[in-house]
C-alpha cells in the first residue's frame, strides 16, 4: 500500500487520533485531536466508506473494491488487505476484540475474520449496519440502509455464528446499537424522525425518542465500565446538522449540539466524540457536550473512528 506523507510527518507521541475515510480520494486520513493537524494520509482500495477501531486495530471497508484493510493505529501503517468480498460495508469488532465481523450486502453474508475470512454465513441480502450485545452472545444486523427486517444472530460461539431469527423494525431501519447493559437496542430510521427502543430479549419496541431528520445514527459510550462516561447515548442527524446527547437510562435529552451538515457517522471514546461530514468533509469533535474542533479534512468524509495513537 502507498503511504502519502502529510506535511507534518514528525514522530508521533501518544495522543487521540481520528481516522477519517476520504471516500472520493481513496484515502484514510489520520487527524490529531484536539489540534486538527493531519498526521498522515494512507492510500486505500477504491472508495473507502466505513472505518471501525477497537483494541489496537482499525478496519477500513471499501465496498466498490470488495476489500477490507487492516491498519495499525499506533504506527498508522497498513497491515494487510483482504479481498474476495462482494460489496462489504460495515465492520464490527466482537467485544472480546479478536474477531471482526464484516457485513456484505451484495451477497447477504456475514463474514467472520480472524486474520482472514474463516467463515461466511447468509443472513439476508442488504446486510449492513450491525451491533453486538456487550456479552457477545447476540448480533443484530439491519438488512439494508432502509431495512424492513433486522436479522438476529447467535454469536456465543464467535467463530461459528448462527442466524436465529428476525425483528420487525416497524419502519425502515438504518442504524442500531445495544445499550451498555445489553437489555435494550436503540434503532434509528431512514423514513422517520424518531428512534425506537427495543427490548433485546422480547424483541419488541417499548419507547420512542425524537432523533431529528432521518437518517439518524446512534452510539453509546460504555468506556469499559467507567461510570463518568458510560451514561450517555449519542444520536446524530446529518440532515439536521445536530448531535443529541441522551442519558440512556432515563432516556432524557441532556444536550443538543450543532454539527456540520451531512454529519452522520460517529465514534465515541471516553467522553470524546467525533462525527464526519459526507457533505463537506468536516469533522466535528465534541467533549463535555461542547464542540472543541470543527475542521475540514477532505472533500467528503463518510466515516470516522477515534483511536489512541
Amino acid at each position: 500500500m502507498l503511504v502519502v506523507p502529510a506535511s507534518h510527518a514528525a514522530p508521533f507521541a501518544a495522543e487521540r487520533v481520528a481516522l477519517v475515510t476520504a471516500e472520493s480520494q481513496s484515502l484514510l486520513v489520520a487527524v490529531s485531536l484536539p489540534s486538527g493537524r493531519v498526521l498522515r494520509r494512507l492510500r486505500m482500495p477504491a472508495d473507502p466508506e466505513n472505518v471501525e477501531a477497537y483494541a489496537g486495530e482499525a478496519v477500513v471497508v471499501s465496498a466498490r473494491a470488495g476489500a477490507v484493510t487492516f491498519v495499525d493505529p499506533r504506527t498508522l501503517k497498513v497491515r494487510r488487505t483482504l479481498r474476495g468480498f462482494g460489496a462489504p460495508h460495515i465492520a464490527a469488532f466482537a467485544p472480546g476484540g479478536d474477531y471482526v465481523y464484516v457485513s456484505d450486502d451484495e451477497r447477504g453474508q456475514l463474514a467472520v475474520v480472524l486474520g482472514r475470512a474463516i467463515r461466511k454465513i447468509f443472513v439476508g441480502y442488504g446486510a449492513h449496519h450491525m451491533a453486538f450485545s456487550p456479552d457477545q452472545h447476540r448480533l443484530w444486523v439491519a438488512l439494508g440502509e432502509r431495512a424492513r427486517s433486522i436479522a438476529v444472530v447467535d454469536t456465543r460461539n464467535i467463530a461459528r455464528p448462527k442466524l436465529v431469527g428476525h425483528v420487525d423494525p416497524r419502519g425502515l431501519a438504518h442504524d442500531l446499537a445495544f445499550t451498555p447493559d445489553g437489555h435494550y437496542v436503540w434503532v434509528t430510521y431512514d423514513d422517520r424522525s424518531y428512534l425506537r427502543i427495543f427490548d433485546a430479549r422480547t424483541r419488541r419496541p417499548i419507547a420512542t425518542l425524537y432523533a431529528g431528520a432521518p437518517p439518524a445514527y446512534v452510539r453509546f459510550d460504555d468506556a469499559s465500565g467507567l461510570s463518568e462516561f458510560g451514561r450517555y447515548a449519542y444520536v446524530t442527524s446529518g440532515n439536521s446538522g445536530s448531535l443529541r446527547i441522551f442519558d440512556w437510562r432515563t432516556r432524557r435529552l441532556m444536550r443538543s449540539v450543532r454539527t456540520a451538515p451531512g454529519s452522520y457517522n460517529l465514534s465515541v471514546d471516553r467522553g470524546l466524540l467525533a462525527t464526519s461530514s459526507l457533505t463537506d468533509g468536516t469533522i466535528t469533535v465534541v467533549r463535555g457536550g461542547r464542540r472543541t474542533l470543527t475542521e475540514g479534512v477532505a472533500p467528503a468524509a463518510r466515516d470516522v473512528a477515534v483511536v489512541v495513537h
